[in-house]
């Protein structure tokens, strides 16, 4: 599986950069964004996942995307685990080149996903592949008035994460860790066009744990991102290179303890 996602990836990458006959436009932002997750166990092997992404440019300035997810996963063995659920995800106006004019531009996702976790010695990675199906609401030119259209379109994702204890064996309540992730973004389907290589995500940073149901992260965070059209103007691809923080709260809560 590895091995295959290595070549979809190189294959996509290669018709991203070598594949374009214009020079690309690059679109450089700065990222503020703050996630929360959680995952509410209700019972031995089932557990609902709330999450909520506000993203933003400039630091902190500028609207850029906000995401509203919610599934449900279920834990197979100690190592497998297998979710899915729902997305909502909203883009807005941003950068020199803006995929979105007026006002903001709405998304429906469902998803399905794998997770397989490993140890390392006191490295603990994860490998996740998730397969999104997406439908990608658009206005009039202007960007003004109702969604008028829906584009149908599919999305591979696979993202290897790791975290590494600073302060002994393992990571325990208290304790500060490494943690870091890269995921790379395939799309695929007819209504995909030039835009196969969707992005590549690269994270790390430092993470504090409170208690084995809380823990806070703050991350740098690379995004390479391109545009499934070309700039009006110029018909050259545009990539954005985004850079910046990524501020992670994470909490969960175990119901089953109230059960008990």
């Amino acid at each position: 599986m590895k091995r295959l996602l290595v070549v979809v990836g190189v294959l996509a990458l290669s018709k991203a950069g070598f594949g374009q006959a214009l020079p690309r436009l690059l679109d450089h932002n700065t990222l503020g964004w703050v996630v929360y997750s959680g995952d509410l166990q209700v019972s031995e092997k089932w557990f609902l996942h709330t999450e909520y992404q506000l993203r933003r440019v400039q630091l902190l300035g500028t609207q850029q995307q906000h995401l509203a997810r919610l599934g449900v996963g279920h834990q197979l063995t100690n190592r497998v685990t297998v979710s899915g659920g729902y997305t909502y995800f909203q883009t807005h106006e941003y950068g020199r080149y803006p995929t979105v004019m007026g006002r903001p531009q709405p998304e429906h996702r469902l998803y399905e996903d794998v997770t397989l976790s490993d140890e390392l010695g006191r490295l603990q990675l994860a490998q996740r592949l998730r397969l999104e199906q997406r439908w990608l609401g658009t206005r009039s030119d202007e960007g003004a008035g109702s969604v008028q259209d829906w584009d149908y379109q599919h999305r591979i994702r696979y993202q290897l994460s790791g975290s590494f204890p600073l302060q002994g064996p393992t990571i325990d309540n208290g304790e500060w860790y490494l943690n870091a992730f890269d995921e790379l973004f395939i799309g695929f389907g007819r209504n995909v066009g030039n835009n196969v290589f969707n992005q590549n995500r690269i994270s790390g940073g430092l993470g504090y744990r409170f208690t084995d149901h809380a823990k806070v992260e703050l991350n740098y965070l690379n995004q390479v991102t391109q545009h499934a059209d070309p700039d009006p103007v110029s018909g050259r691809p545009v990539f954005e290179i985004n850079n910046g923080v990524r501020l992670n709260i994470l909490y969960d809560l175990d119901f089953t303890d109230a059960a008990h």
